[in-house]
């Protein structure tokens, strides 16, 4: 099924910078007014590759002055490209949400691109078109892999792991500290057996994107262009920059998304009532202040993650723990229907024109809700890995903002030429 090889990586040469000058958060989550931060931090910093230094520029710019200058950044041997081609290993270590201390291995190839209709490489959820028009412009202005989409396959006997400690012990790994506090190790992987053993397991299983769909169906876009071209089956714009994962390893941390109330009135009782009858049961916890709401949740709403479940909080004092047997429908389509839509009255145009907000933080949610920036917030428990494998086995996507994939990949670790790897 899933088709990886090894790829020479065009590389920042560790000598001419320090890596973590140079990286860059990926660029969906690059605020507008922070793009200068990293335009500003050094000369040869990724963010200057994958977006203008003014949000306002994007629409008219065809991306002409990254192709020049990423061609004098390889003139000059800022950027180098390996020798050899090589898997890459990386390693993230950083702090979860609760104060352990995390690691997620995984690591870097050139995936052979697929249709999604073929079911190898499977989507979780839907794109837009705006943001692959502008990733399609960078592409063809810089015939470069400059972002990595990021993929998840099933490993639940983690049988690649010792492959990768094998590798991050071994000779040439790079490190460096993102500014998310995420302590990043890459490392080629070039010896011949490990190769060929990541290849024959990749190849008997689909992947599903975790993160980057818009930048897997711009390649797609490019791939099909190329083609009309003439371009061949061996042609580089036949595959992309990858990153791979296992879902079920310990370091992959799936975070809850929370919804949170913006706009609308608060439901009263009866509206609530309404949850009852559709075999729901709440417990009511006393709740101090914001500062309170992370614990309470890892207390007495994580437990529940066998169960349909989530807390509400409207600032009363009060932390409502509302819950009901599981059937095979996802937590968050039920929430939209029974709750958002059943007690609010926020329907899917309501949810899309802004009536509720799609927090990541439970902390910073709570002190929305009690500074007046929210009405009610929803708490809820992340998805697991076999509800994204599941749903995506089925061919469906999953409902807006269900998952967080953390950490994310930055920018600048290495990237793809499209060129010939010989």
């Amino acid at each position: 099924m899933t088709d990886v090889r090894p790829f020479r990586a065009l590389r920042y040469d560790p000598e001419r910078v320090d890596l973590a000058e140079v990286l860059a958060p990926v660029y969906d989550v690059v605020a507008p007014e922070d793009r200068a931060i990293y335009w500003d931090r050094h000369p040869h910093n990724a963010l200057r590759l994958i977006l203008t230094r003014d949000a306002r520029d994007e629409a008219a710019t065809d991306y002409q002055d990254v192709a020049e200058t990423l061609r004098a950044w390889r003139a000059e041997g800022i950027l180098r490209r390996d020798d050899e081609a090589a898997f890459y290993v990386l390693r993230q270590r950083f702090q979860a949400p609760d104060g352990r201390t995390l690691e997620r291995v995984g690591f870097f190839a050139a995936l052979q691109l697929e249709d999604y209709e073929r079911r190898i490489v499977r989507p979780h959820e839907r794109t837009l078109a705006g943001p692959k028009a502008d990733r399609l412009k960078i592409l063809r202005a810089t015939g470069t892999n400059l972002s990595s989409v990021f993929m998840l396959y099933e490993d639940r006997d983690d049988k690649l792991a010792a492959l990768y400690e094998s590798a991050l012990s071994g000779p040439g790994a790079l490190r460096a500290t993102d500014d998310a506090g995420v302590e990043q190790t890459l490392v080629p992987l070039r010896e011949p057996a490990a190769v060929a053993q990541i290849e024959s397991f990749l190849a008997e299983r689909p992947v599903v994107i975790a993160d980057g769909h818009h930048r897997y169906e711009t390649a797609l876009a490019y791939r099909d262009e190329q083609r009309a071209r003439g371009a061949g089956e061996a042609a580089p714009s036949e595959r992309m920059l990858a990153y791979f994962a296992n879902a079920f390893a310990d370091g992959s941390l799936l975070l809850p998304i929370h919804r949170l109330v913006v706009s609308g009135g608060v439901p009263d009782p009866a509206a609530w009532e309404r949850l009852r009858s559709a075999g729901w049961a709440v417990r009511e916890i006393p709740v101090a202040d914001a500062a309170a709401v992370p614990d309470l949740l890892e207390a007495e709403l994580a437990p529940l993650a066998d169960r349909h479940a989530f807390a509400a909080d409207d600032a009363s004092g009060r932390l409502r723990i509302w819950s009901r047997p599981a059937d095979d429908e996802l937590l968050v389509r039920v929430l939209h229907e029974q709750v958002l839509d059943g007690v609010f009255g926020l329907d899917a145009e309501a949810v899309r024109s802004g009536a509720v907000a799609f927090p990541k933080s439970a902390l910073q949610t709570a002190k929305d809700v009690r500074d007046g920036r929210g009405r009610v917030a929803l708490y809820l428990n992340p998805l697991s890995a076999d509800d994204v494998f599941r749903v995506t086995e089925a061919g469906e996507t999953l409902p807006q903002k269900s998952t967080f994939f953390t950490p994310k990949l930055p920018t600048g670790l290495l990237f793809r030429a499209l060129e010939d790897e010989s």
